[in-house]
């Protein structure tokens, strides 16, 4: 694995361990020279490297003005791939290796802002709600989960609302399930929605947003399913070398430029999280990653090659 020079690398201690909510903990951490850490913006996370093939990200969810500790909370989920077991396994003074921060999931200039979060995904609205807060823009929080027992920074969001009822928190073990469409309606029009959380309510939120002309902005913690593809073979060209890779329509790009022994920044390996993004240079990429926007795929110039295929017979990559 290499690193491009533009991915900050970094061994940091756990200074505060905290137990947050069932399953979830939060991790305090600060550089091990003590040396600022580089500064962030809401909606950022950190890759947390425990160990060869073992990184796993989280959002950032502390002050992005404090530039000597990162904060995040990690859930334990069991039927993982044993991450965020490793990540509940650190405890104060113990090292580890983060790279970031990334930001894939930033806040966007907006007359009002309307927060929709499904417990962990909790975690990057926060510092959103903070920025928002700050200068004075109407904002409104609705906070879903199993039960209050199961969603961290309960008393954070209270504190942030300061009873003036913008945050409606919503455990379904009291409300039942909440139906989105009585959350986002035609008379918040001009309201931007950002909301993060499992893929359901993501699914929900986004279908209802573009049912009443919501501009909307979600984070996945996991990737989207692509049903009924059929993957065909192709040629990635690699443009420093000129050395053209075959990929099989059963193996990834990624496996391939591995295979090939060519450096590419991994982490995730579900299209969620952005590491291994490539700039390509001519063909078209068959997205199916989660993080790059509209935009993005319009402009043809990059190419999460862990899921990511090409449309065309011939790829030619940055690399």
């Amino acid at each position: 694995m290499s690193i491009t020079p533009t991915t900050f690398v970094h061994e940091v201690s756990v200074i505060a361990r905290v137990h947050l909510a069932d399953g979830v903990v939060e991790l305090v951490l600060r550089s091990t020279d003590q040396t600022p850490l580089p500064p962030w913006e809401p909606g950022a996370h950190i890759d947390l490297v425990m160990g060869p093939g073992l990184v796993r990200q989280y959002s950032l969810c502390g002050d992005h003005t404090d530039p000597l500790t990162y904060r995040i909370a990690i859930r334990r989920e069991q039927k993982g791939r044993g991450g965020s077991i490793r990540a509940h396994e650190l405890h104060t003074d113990d090292v580890v290796t983060i790279r970031g921060p990334r930001n894939h999931f930033p806040l966007h200039d907006s007359a009002a802002f309307i927060f929709v979060a499904g417990g962990i995904g909790i975690t990057p609205i926060i510092p959103m709600i903070r920025r928002v807060d700050a200068v004075g823009l109407p904002w409104r929080l609705h906070y879903m989960g199993r039960s209050r027992s199961s969603m961290p920074y309960l008393p954070e969001v209270a504190e942030l609302d300061r009873d003036r009822g913008r945050v409606h928190v919503a455990p379904s073990s009291e409300f039942g399930r909440i139906r989105i469409e009585n959350v986002l309606t035609s008379v918040d029009v001009g309201s931007t929605v950002y909301s993060c959380g499992p893929g359901e309510l993501l699914h929900a939120v986004e279908y209802r947003s573009k049912q009443v002309g919501l501009c909307c902005y979600t984070e996945r913690f996991a990737t989207t399913v692509v049903d009924n593809v059929v993957d065909f073979p192709f040629v990635a060209r690699l443009a420093t070398t000129g050395i053209d890779l075959s990929i099989p329509a059963d193996r990834t790009l990624l496996d391939m430029l591995i295979d090939a022994d060519v450096d590419v920044l991994t982490s995730c390996e579900e299209g969620t999280c952005g590491s291994c993004e490539v700039p390509v240079i001519d063909g078209e990429p068959d997205h199916r990653d989660t993080v790059l926007t509209a935009e993005e795929r319009a402009s043809r110039d990059r190419i999460l090659v862990c899921v990511s295929r090409s449309r065309t017979p011939t790829i030619v990559l940055d690399l």
